[in-house]
This record gives structure tokens, C-alpha cells and sequence, in this order.
């Protein structure tokens, strides 16, 4: 089964998710700068959230760029990714309107941490169906930026009651770390067309 199907799939799901959540800034009635004040927190929620669907958009990019084919497995396991992504717009959005509250910054905690979990679960059912030995294989390597993702944001949740903006500050650590490019799979497709 070629992989472009899934792509096209993931793809358009990713658009309707951030169509999604920027139907969430409600426009404000007065005319005054002043009358935007109080979508500051839900603008900054909209932004992390943003960020970390591109990011997501540009590893599943990468990560399909390594892969030859797929099966049903990878399908719901793909599936399953944009499961938990979907549920971003609503985590956005409730921390947003609760100015990053204990219980909303908490769940946005664990609605990131589940994709996270998706995402690994994905790419072992990628390496388990093209072999430990194949070019993704290579590319993932022990993929350290998605281990200590998954600690951070496990950390982050019971954090969240002591003080929500040290989880926020944790949520945006992780957003950071991933905005640093990663070239592990361009890297080891480069090598292999060079041969």
C-alpha cells in the first residue's frame, strides 16, 4: 500500500484542526486596543498550540518522507495520532478562556503528551513493518528529543497544580526543543541517495 493516501489524510486533518482553533479568537466589539486585552491568553494559547501542530505537521512530513510503503497497522496507528491531536483545538481554547487556570493548563498537559505517545507508537509500527536495519531505522535513531518530550510533559501535568505557568513554561521548553531542526531523516536520505 503506498503511502500518499495517508499523507493526503493526515494533511488535510492537520488543516481542519488549525481551522478549528483559530475560529476560537473571537473578535471583540469594541474598537480600542484596550478591547483586545482580554484575548491576550487565549491568543498565546492559539500560538503554542500552532506551533506544536507545525511541528507535528513537519515531523509526520519527514518522518513519510523515509517511508516506502504502509499497511493497516500504520494506518491506525496514524489514526490514532490525529486522534489526540484533534482534541488540541478544545485544550486550547479552555486554557485560553480560564487565563491558563490549574485544571485547563493541566489537561492541555496531557493532550500533548498523548500525541507524543501517538507519535512513538507510530514510528515503532513504521520501523516494525520496514526493519531495524531499513533508512528510517537510521533516520529515528534513539529519537531522544521524543523520549525527554514525553518525560517533560509527564512532569509538567502534576506541576500544573503547584503552579500552572511552570507547566506552561515546561509545554514551551518542549515546543522550543523542537523547533531546533532535526535532520536525522534528511540527513540519512541524503546519504542514501548520495550511494
Amino acid at each position: 500500500m503506498t503511502k500518499g493516501r495517508l499523507e493526503a489524510f493526515s494533511d488535510g486533518v492537520l488543516a481542519i484542526i488549525i481551522t478549528i482553533m483559530v475560529l476560537e479568537l473571537k473578535v471583540p466589539h469594541g474598537d480600542d486596543f484596550e478591547s483586545l486585552r482580554p484575548l491576550i491568553p487565549i491568543f498565546l494559547s492559539y500560538v503554542l498550540s500552532f506551533i506544536y501542530l507545525a511541528i507535528y505537521w513537519n515531523n509526520h512530513h519527514h518522518l513519510m518522507q523515509a517511508v516506502k510503503q504502509v499497511n493497516g497497522r500504520i494506518l491506525w496507528a496514524n489514526v490514532h495520532l490525529l486522534f489526540w491531536l484533534s482534541l488540541i483545538p478544545f485544550v486550547t481554547a479552555w486554557m485560553g478562556e480560564n487565563h491558563f487556570a490549574t485544571r485547563p493548563v493541566a489537561l492541555y498537559g496531557l493532550a500533548l503528551l498523548c500525541p507524543a505517545i501517538a507519535y512513538y507508537i507510530l514510528t515503532r509500527a513504521l520501523l516494525t513493518h520496514h526493519g531495524e536495519d531499513s533508512d528510517l531505522a537510521k533516520a529515528l535513531g534513539k529519537d531522544v528529543k521524543g523520549k525527554v518530550s514525553v518525560v517533560i510533559y509527564a512532569s509538567a501535568i502534576p506541576l500544573a497544580f503547584v503552579h500552572p505557568m511552570i507547566a506552561c513554561a515546561l509545554y514551551v521548553l518542549v515546543a522550543i526543543i523542537w523547533l531546533i531542526p532535526d535532520r536525522r531523516i534528511e540527513r540519512t536520505l541524503g546519504e542514501h541517495h548520495q550511494e
